[in-house]
């Protein structure tokens, strides 16, 4: 029976090099992959997903609008689909998660799902939420902190290097705006207590 895994960490632990590889582990042996990232994310152009050491592969995107279930069902149909990967998961929506849900329940296809579990001020994504709730399996991707911690929080810089406290929730960016923490130090440079 076909898993829902959320695999999640903080910013620069490697979630987009791991489901790269994973998808080619499938993609070697002659198994075809669907990878899906968000549409407003254009950081490695759009449609496509990259790691910062070099690795990247085209991707479908989706939006608001996108049934997940629907076009994963299609495209199942038209060929046999092996696994369905999702980079930058925590821009999902709540229902993208069930439709996640559906495809490994439904369709038998396993779905390996890649994202933030909490923005830069400490909160859960909505999708993230989602995600550890229901997920068949749940996966932490570490990193560290500066001090040598794990780094388990992330924090959002503005151009001038000034912590940011406020804010929407999702900005995309990458090493230049966000760094990860471990708690002691994110509580330290967000000064919350």
């Amino acid at each position: 029976m076909a898993k829902l895994y959320f695999n999640y960490s903080t910013m620069n632990a490697g979630k987009s090099t791991m489901l790269l590889q994973a998808s080619y582990n499938y993609q070697e042996r002659g198994m075809r992959t669907l990878i899906f990232t968000a549409a407003f994310d254009d950081r490695a152009g759009v449609g496509r997903v990259a790691s910062r050491i070099g690795l990247s592969s085209e991707a479908r995107t989706f939006d608001e609008n996108t049934d997940l279930f629907a076009e994963v069902a299609a495209l199942h149909a038209q060929a046999p689909v092996a696994c369905v990967f999702v980079d930058e998961a925590n821009f999902l929506s709540e229902h993208h998660v069930w439709q996640l849900a559906n495809i490994a329940d439904r369709l038998n296809i396993p779905v390996m799902t890649y994202g933030l579990r909490t923005d830069f001020q400490g909160k859960l994504f909505p999708a993230s939420k989602e995600l550890l709730a229901i997920a068949d399996e749940l996966r932490e991707i570490r990193t560290i902190c500066h001090c040598g911690r794990k780094a388990t929080m992330v924090a959002r810089f503005d151009s001038e290097g000034k912590v940011v406290t406020e804010g929407a929730q999702i900005e995309v960016g990458g090493n230049g705006k966000y760094v990860s923490f471990c708690r002691r130090h994110w509580v330290e440079t967000f000064n919350c207590s």
